[in-house]
């Protein structure tokens, strides 16, 4: 019996623009190897942060490339951090949770509803504390939960950051995997961009191309750009450069339509396989991203279920800091006509 995952929140295979891929690195191989592939700035392959400052309207030298966005969050962390009371989201993203951790950060958590963190747990979160390193939020198509923040709470949310002057951290990787509603303004442009603000072309591209980048307040641009330098002297260039390339020749756009359209087919195979199977349960239908969370009644310990669970995987929700009766379903890596029978798989198992 094949496996049929439903744990990784990744873009399928066959999604993957391989051979545009391949042509970008001939072409920029050919054009620029002997730069793209020596040292080059701690702060990443200059053409593509010139790009990235015209897209968000801001100076490249804000700008930082780096393997993968989670590495911009890093570094971050343990530059402000360290001992330092933070906020982030609850259930939160694993692997930031974990980082935060690592950092030594005291963290402090704001419950999420199916509107997204709730502005109302941030305030009682900040009860007592005079100041905080920041807030981390993933206000679209959130990981673990598939929710997107309110416009209302979006705006509420950074009231209360200009009133208590704290700095707001955006991871904003899923914005343009949507399918359907209207995008919303990032948090970032609600703050005048002077906030952090996080993505990847992981979920756009590639993932094994390892390009993220972020957006830093002028203040923190040359100690962040410094700490890379002396993480790992420079970044993947060649990636960065096969991303710019990408763009550049027009790809980007409706190589994300393709994406999109294909992902699109996923969740609706799993909204219906859920419909079908899963009778008690609770889930929000998100209008994008990877993942739909998944709450089975009280009581029902998801761990267990996944281990009974026989051809079919998923991630546990105390994973991601909840409680054992939930568990983060992601649609984009299994086949369309194959992810009725993993639901089905999973639903024997409960």
């Amino acid at each position: 019996m094949d496996t049929i995952s439903f744990a990784e929140g990744a873009p399928a295979p066959e999604l993957l623009p391989l051979e545009e891929l391949a042509d970008c690195a001939g072409t920029v191989l050919a054009r620029e190897g002997k730069s793209i592939l020596s040292y080059g700035a701690g702060a990443g392959y200059p053409p593509l942060r010139e790009l990235i400052g015209e897209w968000f309207g801001v100076h490249p030298g804000r700008v930082l490339l780096t393997n993968g966005g989670l590495q911009a969050l890093d570094m971050l962390a343990r530059k402000l951090g360290r001992g330092a009371p933070l906020v982030c989201e609850w259930p939160s993203y694993d692997r930031a949770y974990k980082l935060f951790l690592r950092a030594g950060a005291a963290i402090m958590s704001a419950t999420v509803d199916d509107q997204g963190v709730d502005p109302n747990s941030v305030e009682v979160a900040l009860v007592g504390q005079m100041k905080i390193s920041f807030i981390y939020l993933n206000p679209t198509f959130q990981n673990p939960t598939g929710t997107t923040l309110t416009e209302e709470r979006r705006r509420k949310v950074v009231e209360i950051a200009n009133r208590r002057g704290f700095l707001l951290v955006e991871d904003d990787p899923f914005s343009l995997v949507r399918f359907e509603g209207e995008r919303l303004p990032a948090l970032f442009d609600y703050t005048g961009k002077a906030s952090v603000y996080m993505s990847s072309f992981s979920q756009t591209i590639a993932p094994g191309l390892r390009v993220g980048f972020t957006i830093l307040p002028d203040a923190l641009a040359d100690p962040i750009a410094a700490a890379a330098t002396d993480t790992y002297i420079t970044p993947v260039q060649l990636g960065q450069a096969v991303v710019c390339e990408f763009i550049r020749r027009g790809s980007f756009e409706p190589n994300l339509r393709r994406m999109n359209e294909q992902l699109q087919l996923r969740r609706d195979a799993m909204l219906a396989a859920l419909d079908k199977h899963f009778a008690g349960a609770t889930w929000v239908k998100p209008e994008g991203g990877y993942f739909i969370w998944l709450g089975l009644p009280a009581g029902t310990d998801c761990g267990e279920v996944l281990a009974r669970a026989e051809g079919v995987t998923a991630v546990p929700g105390t994973e991601f800091t909840a409680g054992i009766n939930h568990m983060r379903l992601a649609f984009s890596f299994a086949a369309p006509d194959e992810i009725d029978e993993g639901i089905r798989r999973l639903a024997a198992a409960v």
